[in-house]
């Protein structure tokens, strides 16, 4: 099962400022149930709770420093030291995403409010966190539990999160070029939902034109790979990709068939029907007529479908 790094507050824990919780149920009860949580709270760590409030406050090298409400001006350096230990913690644990709290001076991606000396707001930028967190890990999936509220982010969160999963996994049998042939072909018409033009670069690196080494292969299919999947789709991509599915079944499927297929994928661009809708009239086309390629696809099944993310009408 695999380990994501989740803000303590979110997992129900009484280790926000003022000794309550922002328990986020989508992330305990029902992402839970196939992952394994590994909790982290700088903020707790340095302050203990309940604790003054803490703000980050802009400083004369367009950074920030970190002023605490108990009249301490600056304890960056505690919440630093702290940060540290958590980072440290997460790394040991091979985590394949992380779920921030959003707002929080620490924990917020994109979120943080960033104050004026004068104490006027100034913007809003990553908490000292985050900054530590998108500089250990680059390609990481990472997201704040505000944003998991919006369906469409939600489900491409939760995608790329099972995405970079299953590369590490595929990455650590020590694959054939074979085997990474099969993985980018499983991989297809998700990146394409995704990326067309990274789909088609990756399908250059496995390609390998240029007689690399195979480890000099896949450290570069990583990295694209890990970039692309972070990618947002949209509906226009998908009704791309289903309509590139479709032509797979098109001379399996009888004229009436076909038109209920392309009923429902214009459906769905119109946003009358989600995006479920179509993709299991297409899974159901591909087992009746045993479209092997077509079953292979990720894109089908990214994620346990009982978390039932396309159920929703997204824009």
């Amino acid at each position: 099962m695999m380990k994501i790094a989740v803000s303590g507050c979110l997992l129900g824990e009484e280790i926000r400022f003022n000794g309550g919780h922002s328990h986020d149920r989508f992330v305990t009860q029902r992402l839970g149930k196939y992952v394994q949580f590994v909790s982290f709270c700088p903020e707790n760590l340095a302050f203990g709770t309940p604790r003054p409030t803490i703000r980050l406050v802009e400083d004369e090298n367009s950074g920030y420093y970190v002023q605490s409400s108990d009249g301490e001006v600056d304890v960056t350096e505690k919440l630093l030291h702290t940060n540290d230990i958590e980072l440290r913690k997460i790394q040991e644990d091979g985590i394949r995403g992380i779920i921030f709290k959003s707002k929080s001076p620490s924990c917020g991606l994109g979120s943080a409010m960033i104050y004026r000396t004068n104490g006027y707001s100034k913007e809003k930028g990553d908490g000292l966190f985050v900054k530590m967190c998108k500089e250990h890990f680059p390609l990481l999936p990472m997201e704040e539990e505000g944003r998991l509220n919006d369906p469409w982010l939600r489900e491409n969160f939760i995608m790329q999160l099972f995405a970079y999963d299953d590369f590490e996994n595929f990455k650590a049998t020590d694959p054939s070029m074979k085997e990474l042939v099969a993985f980018h072909q499983s991989y297809k018409f998700m990146l394409q939902a995704k990326n067309d033009m990274m789909y088609r670069e990756l399908g250059q690196i496995v390609g390998n034109h240029e007689g690399l080494a195979l480890d000099e292969i896949m450290r570069q299919y990583e990295i694209l790979f890990k970039t692309a999947i972070a990618q947002k789709s949209s509906i226009g991509k998908n009704r791309n990709v289903l309509e590139h599915m479709a032509g797979f079944v098109k001379d399996k499927i009888t004229n009436v068939e076909k038109e209920m297929l392309h009923e429902q994928i214009r459906e769905y661009a119109d946003k009358i029907v989600p995006l479920i809708a179509p993709l299991s009239r297409l899974h159901m086309f591909a087992k009746t007529y045993n479209v092997d390629y077509l079953l292979t696809q990720k894109f089908l099944h990214p994620y346990p479908k009982e978390l039932a993310l396309r159920s929703d009408i997204k824009g």
